[in-house]
């Protein structure tokens, strides 16, 4: 059903959750999808937990979510929405170098991920693509995502980065981002004990002999990544 001016009614626009820690992020996504006659932003939310209520009381057929939000990382977050509403699709939308990124959190459970810089067009077409049933992610990821999903080739286990598992791998990002473990735990609400578990077990797959030369290649390795 259409409106007189041949727009199409809330009821048959696809309700979309924005999940961004920054205010004007998702001002601007809001602003961009209201311009589109089968898409509806039908809520907003900060971090995972409200997020995760959210999704009980709007019900969107698509979440778009950041990798990096207070109270609870992006990777634990689409896990946990999996979990509870599989139903509902998820869309990384990120800052974060989806080389690194993308199949991490396809594995999650994300349906697409899409790099902030790609623009307002590409950002709509995702979204389509993942509501019409399908994974999005950019051309430069397309066949290496389908050669590691096929098993046609290892995933990242390879690299040294790769060996971690997703929560070691959180705590290694935070590490070089100059958190101590009391903080990484604050953040990941894990207590001290398990943080330093993480944290031996990162130090031993990297390889590397003591506590200072895990933070000064991880402090090194976040050097080199165009985070937020």
């Amino acid at each position: 059903m259409t409106t007189k001016n041949g727009q199409a009614t809330s009821e048959k626009r696809a309700p979309i959750l924005i999940v961004d820690d920054h205010p004007m992020t998702r001002y601007g996504i809001a602003r961009l999808l209201e311009q589109e006659p089968d898409l509806i932003v039908c809520g907003e939310a900060e971090n995972a937990s409200r997020a995760l209520a959210a999704v009980r009381t709007l019900r969107p057929q698509v979440v778009l979510a950041d990798l990096t939000m207070p109270g609870g990382e992006g990777l634990e977050f689409i896990k946990d929405l999996r979990a509870l509403h599989p139903e509902v699709a998820v869309l990384v939308v990120s800052m974060h170098d989806e080389a690194l990124y993308a199949e991490r959190a396809l594995r999650a459970g994300a349906r697409g991920y899409i790099m902030k810089n790609e623009g307002g067009e590409k950002l709509v077409k995702a979204i389509r693509q993942v509501l019409g049933g399908k994974t999005y992610v950019s051309e430069n990821m397309s066949g290496k995502v389908l050669e590691i999903f096929s098993g046609h080739r290892r995933r990242a286990d390879d690299t040294t980065i790769g060996k971690l598992t997703d929560r070691e791998f959180e705590v290694f990002r935070l590490l070089g981002q100059g958190l101590t473990t009391r903080e990484i735990g604050q953040r990941l609400h894990l207590g001290a004990k398990t943080v330093e578990t993480h944290r031996l077990h990162v130090r031993q797959k990297l390889g590397l002999e003591s506590g200072p030369a895990l933070i000064k290649y991880a402090v090194h390795w976040a050097g080199t990544q165009e985070l937020i």
